[in-house]
């Protein structure tokens, strides 16, 4: 029922801005916003190059917005919508979307700067680390299924990916993410 609540709405504020009222544009990117930075934000790390894709995402749902089919959810559209202009902006720019090989050897030529950070920081700002060191899109699906809180089902959606292949992918990323957070421990305690 809360689904069909959400897709009636969807059309409501989608007819509304087709039929001229652009203002109410501005509704949708409010209750968008944090996903779509999310997403964007998990797969790059330039500021300027963020803000320049959150810009792009938002123009081509505006110029889209008349082919929106109503089959999911207007926030699951526009979440593929950032997480394909995301990926192609990744392959223009030739960054690796998914480097396994890379994450894992990068994790012990990285263990002497490792040591430093521990003492300065604390296991929150550890965990953001790791999660940051994750390829591009471990860390977008991590963040999409735990803190946006979206299921495997609505993150298919998103990525075009089946949905056995994303809980491969989220196994996988827990398990570096979780390597690498007791790789720091390990360091911390061998040095008290």
């Amino acid at each position: 029922m809360g689904n069909e609540n959400s897709l009636s709405s969807d059309k409501v504020i989608v007819a509304k801005i087709l039929n001229g009222n652009t203002q109410d544009f501005a509704v949708i990117v409010k209750s968008t916003e944090k996903l779509v930075t999310q997403i964007v934000r998990k797969m790059t790390v330039n500021q300027d190059d963020q803000n320049d894709l959150v810009q792009d995402i938002y123009l081509k749902v505006y110029q889209n917005l008349s082919s929106f089919q109503y089959k999911s959810k207007l926030s699951t559209w526009i979440a593929n919508i950032a997480y394909n202009t995301t990926i192609n902006y990744l392959q223009k720019k030739k960054i690796p979307i998914l480097d396994i090989e890379t994450t894992l050897e990068s994790k012990s030529t990285l263990s002497e700067n490792i040591e430093m950070e521990i003492f300065k920081k604390e296991s929150l700002e550890i965990l953001n680390i790791e999660l940051n060191k994750l390829p591009p899109l471990y860390n977008t699906l991590l963040t999409l299924y735990h803190l946006e809180e979206l299921s495997n089902r609505e993150i298919s959606e998103i990525t075009k990916l089946p949905e056995g292949t994303i809980k491969s992918y989220l196994y996988r990323a827990r398990k570096i993410l979780k390597d690498n957070i007791n790789h720091h421990f390990k360091i911390y305690v061998h040095e008290k």
